[in-house]
């Protein structure tokens, strides 16, 4: 919110769902928050790595409660619009670490994915560019209520994508890369800047207070 009342720009929290360092999904991330800010909105970068965390364990979840990572990556989710994720594509499916993430983060009350937008992008040296992991990511994304934007973008052969200063080299892709980020940025300002689009019904099974009912919210 401005000083004048007016909600401001729409806010994007930007993951690089790869913990290794100089990735191609880090790049990819680092260009689409590039992109989010030159079309007015204003990014959140962060890396995989900011969240350190332990494989998820009920045991440990009971005896100490949520790690501190878990809890950092849900309010940076929480904290804004919507958000994007870079994610690597391992065994044509999510990877660990990431899913891992998702998994410690679904645990908080309320989960922060229900009431958000996403858009999902990857990079990847093979002619497939991670598109089969990005269709395995909608899977725990969607049951958790978030809204995946349908038009996902993966970069094939990125190895050789980008330039020295990471925009991709292929003028191409990066007006379609660019058109389909202000394409889910103007979707997001629609459904969370006007109130007569705000009213939505969603269900998530974690939710439910009572063991035989599907507990259902209005927004």
């Amino acid at each position: 919110m401005t000083a004048d009342g007016s909600p401001g720009p729409v806010r994007v929290f930007v993951l690089g769902a790869s913990l290794r360092a100089d990735s191609l999904n880090g790049r990819l991330a680092a260009l689409v928050a590039r992109l989010v800010d030159e079309a007015g909105a204003r990014a959140d970068p962060a890396g995989l790595r900011d969240f350190p965390m332990p494989l998820y364990d009920g045991d440990v979840e009971s005896a100490g409660g949520l790690p501190p990572g878990a809890l950092a990556l849900r309010e940076r989710i929480a904290a804004c619009d919507a958000f994007v994720i870079s994610a690597p594509e391992y065994n044509a499916s999510v990877p660990g670490a990431l899913k891992n993430a998702v998994d410690w983060v679904s645990r908080v009350r309320p989960q922060p994915f229900k009431v958000k937008h996403a858009l999902l992008v990857s990079a990847s040296p093979s002619m497939v560019g991670g598109n089969r992991g990005l269709w395995a990511l909608r899977v725990p994304l969607e049951h958790l209520g978030t809204r995946v934007y349908p038009d996902m973008f993966s970069l094939a052969r990125a190895h050789q994508a980008f330039t020295d200063d990471g925009d991709l080299a292929d003028p191409g892709l990066r007006a379609r890369l660019a058109e389909t980020v202000g394409s889910f940025l103007r979707l997001v300002e629609a459904d969370t800047r006007y109130v007569c689009l705000q009213r939505r019904w969603y269900e998530f099974l974690g939710d439910r207070t009572d063991a035989a009912v599907t507990e259902r919210s209005e927004e």
